[in-house]
């Protein structure tokens, strides 16, 4: 059996790289390879402290060279893509020279204004292959003389149910309350602000379960005390509330961001058929020419009429009649063109490209 190490700053977490990597486990897994993670933080096969983001030592390469062993392919979710921590990122890159690898990349430094002067990652290799999220991205590669392939995120189209009565009830809301999740850790991108705009305008709880990084933590607490709507804060853990659940509970998901690599919550909430409204970031753009019916936070007058009557004419967002015509859109767009197992499919292409087909 053909054995990939999938390799990361933390894994096994709520962020949207961990979210992606278990995706693609899934995929190698179901592919017939044997998988093994490591990673800095998170619920891992090797914990290696100094991967993490923000570690205060160097990780040992010895160690690292141990946790992959004798992997087939090295699986690199962007640890050699985002300097959160660039002594990591050369320890890897150093032991990883000549051998097979996928470097998946979710944002490079020259997409983030604070690392734009950084010029050290992504870094490159004859034996490595470059995978990017959206084809933005991979067009600012061969830009910058890196060849790369885009395989988009893939989605399950008939997730778990999940409990929108006994979710409500834990967040102590009366089933007439309009929901707004924000389903999202907090930090400046994400556009906490607008999200609550969201809540505010259409009369509603805003929810938002991620907890602040990278330093945002005051600025939200200022956020939050201003907010002229209810605020929920309860986090979801997996088990107590889960995704599904989140999904369920919701009857809007906001999604006002200024800029994401890819932005899974609006493909998330498809198969649940719940109107998002979703921020002007380039990629959005990308995944708006397959059809996808998304509210613009100009068009939120249509959604409040939409969530009275989803079947009224000019309801929907644009491009779409009505609400529910967006919603049905959505779903079918999301199982056709971003499913589990049409990702599944171009990874196997991958690393048999990589493998030379012999595993």
């Amino acid at each position: 059996m053909p054995a990939c190490a999938i390799v990361s700053f933390r894994l096994g977490l709520s962020d949207g790289v961990s979210v992606v990597a278990t995706a693609w486990q899934r995929a190698l897994r179901s592919l017939g390879w044997s998988t093994t993670t490591v990673a800095g933080e998170g619920p891992v096969d090797h914990l290696l402290p100094g991967l993490a983001i923000g570690a205060d030592t160097r990780p040992d390469r010895s160690a690292f060279e141990a946790a992959i062993g004798d992997a087939d392919v090295v699986l690199v979710e962007n640890l050699l893509t985002i300097p959160m921590n660039l002594p990591a990122s050369r320890v890897v890159a150093e032991a990883l020279a000549g051998r097979p690898a996928v470097l998946h990349h979710h944002d490079p430094p020259w997409q983030r204004e604070r690392f734009a002067g950084i010029t050290e990652l992504p870094v490159d290799d004859p034996a490595w292959l470059h995978v990017t999220i959206n084809r933005l991205t991979q067009n600012e590669f061969e830009q910058r003389g890196l060849a790369a392939q885009t395989i988009y995120n893939g989605f399950d189209p008939e997730p778990p149910a999940g409990d929108r009565a006994g979710t409500r009830r834990r967040l102590g809301l009366a089933e007439d309350t309009p929901l707004i999740a924000h389903p999202v850790r907090a930090i400046a991108r994400k556009n906490v602000p607008g999200a609550i705009a969201v809540a505010e305008r259409l009369g509603g709880t805003y929810w938002l379960p991620g907890p602040p990084e990278e330093g945002y933590g005051a600025e939200l607490v200022g956020h939050l005390e201003r907010a002229r709507c209810p605020i929920s804060r309860q986090p979801v853990d997996q088990a107590t509330i889960t995704m599904a659940d989140l999904y369920a509970a919701a009857d809007v998901i906001a999604f006002p961001s200024t800029w994401e690599g890819f932005g899974n919550p609006p493909i998330e909430a498809a198969p649940s058929r719940r109107p998002v409204v979703i921020g002007d970031y380039p990629v959005a753009d990308e995944l708006r020419r397959m059809g996808f019916g998304w509210y613009r936070t100009g068009e939120l007058d249509a959604l409040a009429r939409g969530l009275a009557d989803p079947d009224a004419d000019g309801t929907g967002p644009s491009g779409h009649p009505t609400l529910a015509a967006a919603l049905d859109a959505n779903r079918v767009i999301a199982s056709r063109e971003l499913s589990l197992e049409r990702m599944t499919a171009e990874i196997g292409v991958l690393v048999d490209k990589l493998t030379g087909g012999s595993r």
